[in-house]
């Protein structure tokens, strides 16, 4: 058999210069709501007000004709300290004009004493508004430091997309572009010659520099996407994005995987793939690593971890990430943007010696 619990117990501050009206609403309260348990305070003016404001109250019970104190200023009081607690004014008479003032002025509020068996239900309702406008408070602030997180990525987003298509520019420039033009300039001098030995050997190296023209094509095309990804699937672009990069610089690598893989691969996917590029770049360019470790899981709700574990030098994380972005730490920055513009977040434990772990759930 379940053992009774407790009754809840409510604070309350009087501010009423006569004790044994305190002592009436005590027994009042009992009788209308016995399955709680209510604790009074009593004080009757300012100084004793303001102290016992020190501890915490739930709601605020005043007197409305006292010779040293007055709702009026203990309503003051409450707003010089912005302090929520909703006051209640609880009097033997007062007039229609005076009830509507005391609430226009910040009461919640008012009771006579000869009706003092409402005053559970009336305390409940101030209890549950000034929870309600907590509530408020709380989804505004939250909201508000939502829409500045937004403001943050959406700016982050516009950097990230300038970066890459920067990237594209010099790739396509720097590779592509002067390919294309080797290629003319050696179409041009075949046709202007007239040895058709010359010119042969002219076209045959034109024609070398397109077929590397379009491998230049494909990588790039690669980068962005591969087709992999859409045909085979996540696990299968993976392994061969990963055997792509790690073997022409002789790093031993593993790829494993855990959970089903969805038929059709989504954003997450595609993010994920990036990130194990970017990764395995990462490690080739600045780990001098021997092994690297892939590890891909397929969680609920289409959710997708990453894992990828290298045992090269690592580095000072606080130092590489803690200061401007610049060439050392491009990668990086641009791996937690991608993350968490997808709605994810990612993790990098490392240090000097120890090699470096990206972690990943999207």
């Amino acid at each position: 058999m379940s053992q009774p619990s407790e009754p809840a117990t409510i604070r309350l501050l009087c501010v009423e210069d006569n004790a044994d009206d305190v002592e009436l609403m005590a027994i009042a309260l009992e009788r209308a709501d016995p399955l709680r348990h209510y604790e009074l305070t009593r004080v009757d003016d300012a100084a004793g007000f303001a102290h016992a404001l020190e501890g915490q109250f739930d709601v605020i019970l005043c007197d409305f004709n006292m010779p040293r104190f007055s709702p009026y200023a203990a309503l003051q009081i409450l707003m010089s300290r912005q302090s929520g607690i909703p006051l209640i004014v609880v009097t033997r008479a007062i007039g229609e004009e005076a009830a509507v003032h005391v609430l226009r002025c910040g009461a919640k509020d008012y009771l006579t004493k000869d009706k003092l068996g409402t005053l559970p239900q009336i305390i409940e309702r101030v209890m549950n508004e000034r929870q309600r406008a907590r509530d408020q408070e709380r989804m505004g602030l939250e909201l508000e430091a939502a829409y500045r997180r937004l403001k943050t990525l959406s700016a982050r987003l516009v950097v990230a997309q300038e970066r890459e298509r920067d990237l594209i520019s010099r790739e396509l420039h720097d590779q592509l572009g002067q390919t294309l033009t080797g290629m003319v300039i050696h179409l041009h001098a075949a046709q202007r010659t007239d040895n058709a030995e010359v010119a042969r050997k002219h076209t045959d190296t034109a024609m070398e520099m397109a077929q590397g023209a379009v491998e230049q094509v494909k990588t790039l095309s690669f980068s962005l996407r591969p087709p992999q990804l859409d045909l085979l699937g996540l696990v299968a672009a993976t392994q061969w994005a990963v055997q792509r990069i790690a073997e022409p610089a002789q790093l031993a690598f593993k790829v494993s995987w855990r959970g089903d893989e969805p038929e059709k691969p989504g954003v997450a996917a595609a993010v994920v793939l990036r990130l194990v590029q970017e990764a395995l770049t990462n490690i080739v360019r600045h780990a001098k690593a021997s092994h690297v470790t892939v590890r891909i899981r397929f969680l609920d709700n289409e959710r997708i971890g990453l894992l990828v574990v290298d045992d090269g030098v690592g580095f000072d994380k606080l130092a590489m990430l803690g200061g401007e972005t610049s060439e050392r730490n491009m990668g990086l920055r641009g791996m937690i943007e991608r993350t968490e513009l997808a709605g994810g977040r990612l993790q990098i434990r490392t240090r000097p010696g120890k090699g470096v772990r990206v972690r990943a759930v999207l």
